[in-house]
């Protein structure tokens, strides 16, 4: 270090340092065992790190953002108690003496997390499908990672419609969305939608790849549910060229046909709970729709207060 004083230059201190530069044509590699790490969060990992006999006569070491690490001969013990980082490497090297060469290896780490929730739903649309129309099918999958290992498959009752991956590279979790673009066929009637998220991690990952599936969506709406003494009102609208005709049954009895595709009851009753089919049909085709009715009983408080009335007389 070159100090001033008076006007004048000393040379007080001399600090050495080194430079090392790392050799790619390096003959013997420090080598990791395994030679990629597959570990999923918060849990506990370890791997070694063997030089050969000739380099252990250099400098050796090892590299890490995380965990301790212990050295017994030519080998490094590598130990995590739990793995808290998302996107974190380790490297074991050595360092030439005469040359100032350094021979590395990097360990490949991948931190996975399983996806929290997977769910399906169709965008923009409540209620039945019909036969030629376009609709778009969702995906979600919520709090997954490494999400570029991540592989969406989309199901039709049991046959796999398609399978997607994400581009994403972020290494935390995050959320994705996939979508799939379907035209149901007459064919298809009745049949559920589904998809499977897998996180594909490899050899080095777990036997049972991590898989999380969602819910199944049915074409058909959720029941409906109606009180006693109040309408029902059913509708199967569909368009069509030419146009359509509508034909309504109930429990296997034939209640209308028409134009309409509106079904209207003024006042049920129990005997109107069940199954409803609207048959939309043209020269073309036909799709059937089905409608699930649920009858519930009201029972109000002066029929309550008659039957304890009723029974103080006794």
């Amino acid at each position: 270090i070159i100090q001033r004083f008076h006007g004048r230059y000393f040379l007080s201190e001399i600090t050495a340092f080194h430079v090392f530069l790392t050799d790619p044509s390096c003959a013997e590699k420090p080598e990791f065992t395994p030679s990629r790490l597959v570990v999923k969060y918060g849990d506990a990992t370890s791997a070694k790190c063997s030089v050969c006999e000739p380099c252990s006569k250099n400098i050796y070491n090892l590299e890490r953002a995380l965990g301790s690490h212990t050295i017994n001969g030519t080998t490094i013990v590598w130990k995590v108690e739990k793995m808290t980082e998302w996107d974190t490497n380790t490297m074991c090297y050595f360092t030439n003496d005469t040359t100032n060469h350094q021979c590395c290896t990097t360990l490949l780490i991948t931190v996975y997390k399983p996806p929290d929730r997977v769910s399906i739903s169709f965008l923009n649309h409540t209620g039945p499908m019909f036969m030629g129309h376009d609709y778009a099918l969702q995906c979600e999958v919520q709090n997954v990672a490494p999400v570029e290992k991540l592989s969406v498959t989309f199901y039709r009752g049991q046959t796999a419609l398609t399978q997607l991956q994400s581009n994403n590279t972020h290494k935390k979790p995050v959320t994705e969305i996939f979508s799939l673009s379907i035209t149901p066929r007459k064919e298809d009637n009745g049949l559920q939608y589904w998809c499977e998220a897998k996180l594909e991690l490899g050899p080095e990952g777990p036997e049972l790849p991590p898989l999380v599936t969602s819910q199944r969506s049915s074409s058909h709406p959720d029941p409906i549910t109606v009180t006693v003494g109040n309408p029902l009102q059913l509708n199967c609208s569909a368009a069509a060229n030419p146009g359509p005709s509508y034909s309504w049954m109930h429990s296997s009895h034939r209640l209308s046909t028409s134009l309409q595709s509106l079904l209207y009851i003024k006042s049920v009753t129990s005997e109107n709970e069940g199954q409803y089919i609207c048959m939309v049909s043209n020269n073309v085709g036909y799709i059937n729709v089905t409608f699930n009715v649920v009858v519930k009983s009201e029972f109000k408080l002066q029929t309550i207060l008659c039957f304890f009335l009723l029974y103080l007389n006794l």
